[in-house]
């Protein structure tokens, strides 16, 4: 599947890098890592693409260092990615073309904590648990769940969502600022802590979801919202995949305020019932959360079981304990490692669209059907809400049969969501993997736009080159 990669990127003189690692080293002494090992685990994550690791990785402790790091490598033109717990899936920590990576992880420090405006100040490295365990004695919370405790700074970059993006949204409207180095070793300041400004050129939201490419960021000024009153989470089976989407598409026209609506087929439910040890009627599975009041939560359950009754849902259990629903949401967290305990030795490719949501139950039943007809299996979760939903391909990488068969289902998958009004990535991101669908789905004169960007932002391309923009 490695030909899905679009192009390839010219790497480097020999000499430039060799220079560049020598100045690096004479400022971050063993901060600077050359072996092979850390090179490829900062290129080599969840993702099904080949590794393409740095050649060197430095760990940052403040600003300053990534300033420092961006400076030495742009005077010899030499790449900089950013890596901050590598959770990413489309090949975005990749260094196609070599290069120095920038490990963010020790940049971890809560700067400022504003509970009265609910927002918060925050080094790039800060992980979405640890903010979450920092922030829980002061009845407030970080509502963005992509389920692998990622880096907020990665969340950023690749404009994550989750779980709860049905009801708080994506990391499009939970970030208010952020501080970037930009490709001199300057920093850009792209907001303020308040709310709304109709200053400027909108900044903050195109270094959102650019993966790195424009820039690194070094602080993130983000929304925090209060711990709701009660939240309960909930099970309801269907009869079909087709039910359990019309359930979603009615819950959201008729303006059910639900936190989280996730989509799990049979298959994705036996693999979790093998994984996480639990006994859901394996067949298609809609697992809620409500938050509110009391009353909210009461009220917002009895709307939906109407609903889910009405569309071949059965009995519906719901839950307000915290052990329970711990429970519950792991075992939907841990679906990508259920599946890959489903065969053994196979690979996992795991992939995702996401369409309007009247389209939904339409594209859901077509890849099943797909599936079915290229004999392959991919169990289906999905954060339904959105129109989101995420296919794991189970594929034995030495078959080449089987591989080809598994992308040309991909291939497919894109253009039936693509036909739908859809997106080839509804929160995966780019990266290499989905250059070749960046045309088709926003057309050439978009990816003019973007090449402007980038050279606008970064002449010299050596901010993560070879992602998002595909080689012209």
């Amino acid at each position: 599947m490695a030909t899905t990669i679009s192009g390839s990127v010219k790497r480097p003189e020999p000499q430039a890098v060799a220079s560049a690692v020598e100045a690096l080293a004479a400022r971050f002494g063993n901060r600077l890592i050359t072996s092979q090992a850390v090179r490829e685990q900062h290129a080599h994550t969840t993702t099904w693409l080949p590794t393409q690791p740095p050649d060197a990785v430095v760990m940052a402790e403040e600003t300053a260092d990534i300033q420092d790091v961006v400076r030495i490598c742009a005077k010899h033109r030499v790449p900089v990615i950013a890596f901050g717990t590598g959770t990413s899936l489309e090949g975005q920590v990749n260094a196609p073309a070599g290069g120095v990576c920038i490990d963010l992880r020790d940049m971890n420090r809560i700067l400022e904590v504003h509970a009265e405006d609910l927002d918060c100040v925050i080094q790039p490295g800060v992980t979405r648990k640890a903010l979450n365990e920092h922030l829980r004695d002061q009845g407030l919370f970080f509502p963005i769940d992509p389920g692998a405790d990622a880096s907020l700074g990665g969340m950023t970059s690749t404009r994550a969502s989750g779980t709860n993006a049905v009801r708080y949204g994506t990391m499009r409207e939970n970030v208010l600022a952020l501080k970037v180095v930009r490709g001199d070793g300057e920093i850009i300041t792209t907001g303020t802590r308040a709310k709304k400004s109709a200053a400027g050129y909108d900044l903050t939201h195109l270094f959102i979801g650019a993966e790195g490419t424009l820039g690194i960021i070094s602080e993130l000024t983000i929304k925090l919202r209060g711990i709701p009153e009660t939240i309960a989470a909930a099970a309801c089976s269907f009869e079909t995949v087709r039910g359990a989407c019309q359930a979603t598409i009615l819950a959201i026209q008729t303006g059910i305020p639900l936190a989280r609506i996730e989509l799990l087929n049979a298959e994705q439910v036996r693999a979790c019932n093998a994984y996480s040890k639990l006994t859901l009627p394996e067949t298609p599975l809609l697992l809620l959360e409500f938050h509110g009041s009391d009353v909210e939560v009461a009220e917002q359950s009895k709307n939906f079981g109407e609903i889910a009754k009405e569309c071949g849902g059965g009995e519906f259990t719901w839950t307000t304990k915290p052990e329970d629903r711990t429970k519950l949401w792991q075992a939907r967290h841990d679906a990508y490692w259920s599946v890959k305990a489903l065969r053994p030795g196979a690979g996992v490719v795991a992939t995702d669209v996401c369409v309007p949501i009247s389209r939904l139950a339409d594209c859901v039943t077509e890849t099943e059907e797909d599936l079915k007809q290229l004999n392959l299996l991919s169990p289906i979760v999905g954060h339904v809400g959105d129109g989101n939903f995420h296919c794991s391909l189970v594929c034995d990488v030495d078959n080449k049969e089987e591989m080809a068969r598994g992308e040309e289902f991909m291939h497919r998958l894109v253009e039936r969501a693509q036909a739908m009004g859809g997106t080839c990535t509804g929160e995966h991101g780019i990266g290499q993997g989905k250059q070749k669908y960046l045309n088709a789905e926003l057309g050439p004169e978009a990816i003019d736009a973007m090449r402007a960007l980038k050279q606008a932002l970064d002449p010299q391309n050596i901010f993560n080159p070879g992602k998002i923009v595909p080689v012209s």
